[in-house]
């Protein structure tokens, strides 16, 4: 554990009072999930708040046991001397609303009813999302954060946090991420979606008391994983290589990247939630940081803190002419924007990959801001 951010646990807090969220809807109590690392310094000035991706968690880093093989999902750049040094930073990660690990979302008890919400669950939007962690901020009695910053989905909340809250933090990280997703990754989220739905075992949202949807869950997130990785890394990872010439002129062999996404999809179903993944993928499909502010540069002129963008040059699901977008309107507004295109082959998953190159540019962002 070298280096790492070490043993940590998950904590709760629970607010009692009504939760509005953006579509009207309502409900009575809302718990939030979270992790920190490194230690809030006296004066409560040192804290970053770091948003985890579509089906990531709380558990951005060091381990939860002592004999745990796999640490959180950002250890490499969260830890002491990394990126996020938790000798100098106090790092936030909270579980977002909607989601299965912790925080309140449709796998959720219902208190009024004793039973599992399902899709009785409003759907939730980043503005939601974003909305409960700066309660999370503000019960941590930290008034100004140093940067807020994530990937993809992260992303998408992180530039939520620069319009919706722009005097609460210094600068902006997001990362492989947009403003709003486009028609194709809509059509993807679509056919997840549709596998969910239509598999018999989805029961309308009501399985918890009996069997799960795993094939439409898996299917949903097979597609998922194309979107994710790019043409030369499917090459490099696969080619065309077929697992075994048995079954080669029937059904009953498969190419190794079948076998990849079969299998990965099957493994998601032991940890993830049906309904949170139809909830997590609409939140993805109506997010507009324009939304209810007038045009998209109206948006961005909200934002104050510096903000670091970075897109990566193979990125499948979200491409670097979105985040190139509002770089350039930016920039006209004359904001403190910088704009770094890393050139990588991984696709989307880069900004879980390609750690010496983002550890180089946030630290060379933080240094020239004197963090």
């Amino acid at each position: 554990m070298e280096n790492s951010a070490g043993i940590v646990k998950p904590q709760y807090v629970t607010f009692r009072d009504d939760f509005s969220f953006e579509s009207g809807r309502v409900i009575s109590s809302v718990t939030c999930c979270y992790e920190t690392y490194g230690k809030l310094s006296e004066d409560k000035s040192n804290a970053v708040l770091v948003c985890h991706a579509l089906t990531g968690s709380a558990h951005a880093a060091g381990f939860h046991r002592a004999d745990e093989q796999k640490p959180g999902w950002w250890d490499s750049m969260i830890g002491p001397g990394k990126t996020f040094d938790t000798n100098k930073y106090f790092v936030i990660c909270s579980n977002f609303l909607g989601s299965c690990f912790g925080t309140t979302g449709p796998s959720s008890v219902d208190p009024s009813t004793g039973k599992r919400y399902g899709i009785r669950f409003p759907v939730a939007s980043v503005k939601d999302m974003v909305k409960l962690q700066k309660r999370l901020i503000d019960h941590l009695g930290i008034e100004k954060l140093l940067a807020v910053a994530g990937g993809s989905m992260g992303g998408m909340q992180v530039l939520e946090w620069g319009a919706t809250y722009p005097d609460m933090m210094k600068t902006l990280i997001p990362i492989a991420t947009t403003h709003a997703i486009t028609p194709m990754a809509i059509a993807f989220n679509s056919i997840a979606r549709f596998s969910i739905t239509k598999d018999p075992r989805w029961n309308k949202g009501d399985y918890y008391e009996g069997e799960f949807p795993v094939d439409g869950l898996a299917i949903a997130r097979m597609a998922g994983h194309i979107t994710y990785l790019s043409d030369p890394a499917f090459n490099d990872k696969f080619g065309r290589r077929y697992s075994a010439f048995e079954g080669f002129y029937d059904f009953n062999g498969f190419f190794e990247v079948e076998n990849y996404l079969r299998y990965n999809g099957y493994k998601f179903t032991e940890v993830f939630d049906a309904n949170t993944y139809l909830y997590v993928l609409k939140a993805m499909d109506i997010f507009d940081l324009s939304y209810g502010r007038g045009s998209l540069s109206d948006a961005v002129e909200l934002i104050k803190a510096d903000t670091l963008l970075i897109s990566v040059s193979s990125d499948f699901l979200f491409p670097p002419y979105l985040t190139e977008e509002i770089y350039d309107i930016m920039k006209y507004q004359g904001k403190k924007a910088f704009w770094y295109n890393i050139q990588s082959n991984y696709g989307h998953d880069a900004f879980l990959l390609e750690f010496e190159e983002l550890d180089r540019l946030i630290r060379e962002f933080f240094a020239d801001r004197g963090l």
